[in-house]
């Protein structure tokens, strides 16, 4: 079982995921900036450095928190998928972010089909907007808007939800259209010009994975 509690005192460290397919490389700075974030703003030790683990490898387990992002096709090997669905199904935490904010583009479709793929048709679904994670640390009325939705960026739709996929009522796999990645990828030090952070939904997200 992988410990997702705050008693647990061991720094949080940003896990990001590389996959085989696709590219899992992506919003370099955004990891740093959510740090900055968490140091800010709660009590939540951190390591300052982002983790990269393969996902066909043991080392995801050691993590409560993961991130998974990309523009191109997601298409899991077996050892992969195996990997995911027993992460999740033990307690760990995925934060998938669509960097296409796309529902019609490959990503999304591809991610979306894996999902079904790995835990069932169904299992990806729309959460609402009173969700827990809203009020997980800072509270919000569902998922902030992104510039690029704004700017009538990928699909041209400002998407008001987010999907997720739920383990014994809690949220196993996170999963974005709005690419929260590259809204958040600059240096954290330019966040003093933000009339509001916009990274302090990521910090919910954080704090739910390691509370709930």
């Amino acid at each position: 079982m992988i410990n997702n509690t705050s008693s647990n005192l061991k720094p949080f460290v940003f896990t990001r995921i590389q996959y085989t397919s696709g590219d899992w490389d992506t919003d370099q700075r955004m990891p740093v900036n959510i740090l900055n974030s968490l140091v800010e703003y709660t009590t939540i030790p951190i390591d300052e450095k982002e983790k990269v683990v393969l996902l066909s490898s043991n080392e995801i387990f050691k993590s409560p928190f993961c991130y998974l992002s990309g523009h191109k096709l997601v298409e899991f090997s077996s050892q992969e998928r195996d990997h995911f669905k027993k992460y999740v199904e033990n307690g760990g935490f995925v934060f998938v972010d669509d960097c296409n904010h796309d529902v019609d583009g490959l990503f999304a479709k591809s991610f979306e089909q894996e999902m079904a793929r790995t835990f069932g048709a169904k299992a990806l679904q729309k959460i609402p907007n009173t969700h827990p994670l809203y009020h997980s640390f800072f509270h919000f009325d569902g998922p902030p808007t992104t510039s690029f939705e704004l700017n009538g960026w990928g699909d041209d739709l400002v998407h008001d939800y987010l999907k997720a996929i739920q383990i014994n009522g809690r949220i196993g796999v996170l999963y974005s259209n709005k690419d929260y990645g590259c809204e958040w990828d600059y240096d954290f030090r330019n966040k003093r010009w933000l009339a509001e952070d916009n990274t302090k939904f990521g910090v919910n997200i954080i704090t739910y994975a390691l509370t709930v």
